[in-house]
């Protein structure tokens, strides 16, 4: 039975309690991103989804900025930490479907079977986090927990590493993928000989002044 709620959400509420149930939400929002109800029960409204993404993302090369390694048409950067996006979605559009228009909106090419929807909760002073099945629907989500992100949020990721579908990825995105590793990995090395270097001088220096005849 759960299970079927969850495959199936829009479905949990009456017509009459998601009119009311919008009517609360409404009346709560403090950004004027409010629902909407049509005629035929369907509904729709606004969720904000931040992007935490670690690895770097595949888009057309006139497309986005940040730190990039360039192949043919196409680039890959990393999303700056802490991106929020706003997406206009109705009840009907799934887990999936989100993900797919998080990515065409900052036209991303990178297979949407790379990444998954969470859910970000506070309780009693503990924050949960929770990934979203294919079949889910954030709307119904947003509208049952109300417009507080305190209450609610949703966060997109990639899978977590054993999850991750490297078959899913070009020839060209992995080897931009090592290009950025390489160069990350060499500017930390280099990070790392300059701080060493300034404590051989500071250890010279302080024995220096040691054995300095008096």
């Amino acid at each position: 039975k759960d299970v079927q709620k969850e495959r199936e959400p829009h479905l949990c509420l009456s017509k009459e309690e998601v009119k009311e149930k919008i009517q609360s939400y409404n009346s709560s929002v403090t950004d004027k991103l409010k629902m909407t109800l049509n005629a035929n029960g369907i509904y729709t409204g606004f969720i904000k989804v931040q992007m935490e993404l670690c690895r770097p993302i595949t888009v057309q090369s006139s497309q986005g900025q940040g730190r990039c390694a360039h192949s043919n048409n196409e680039t890959a950067f990393y999303l700056p930490d802490g991106c929020v996006n706003t997406l206009h979605i109705s009840s009907t559009n799934t887990v999936r479907e989100v993900i797919e228009a998080l990515l065409k909106k900052f036209f991303v090419a990178d297979n949407p079977a790379k990444f998954a929807l969470y859910k970000r909760c506070h309780k009693e002073d503990q924050v949960y986090t929770c990934k979203l099945s294919d079949r889910e629907h954030p709307l119904y989500l947003r509208l049952v927990a109300g417009p507080g992100t305190e209450m609610l949020s949703f966060v997109l990721r990639e899978h977590e590493t054993g999850e991750v579908m490297w078959e899913a990825f070009s020839i060209p995105e992995l080897q931009n993928f090592l290009r950025i590793l390489d160069k990350e990995e060499n500017e930390q090395l280099q990070i790392l000989k300059k701080r060493y270097a300034a404590y051989r001088d500071k250890l010279e220096e302080a024995l220096g002044g040691v054995w300095k005849p008096g």
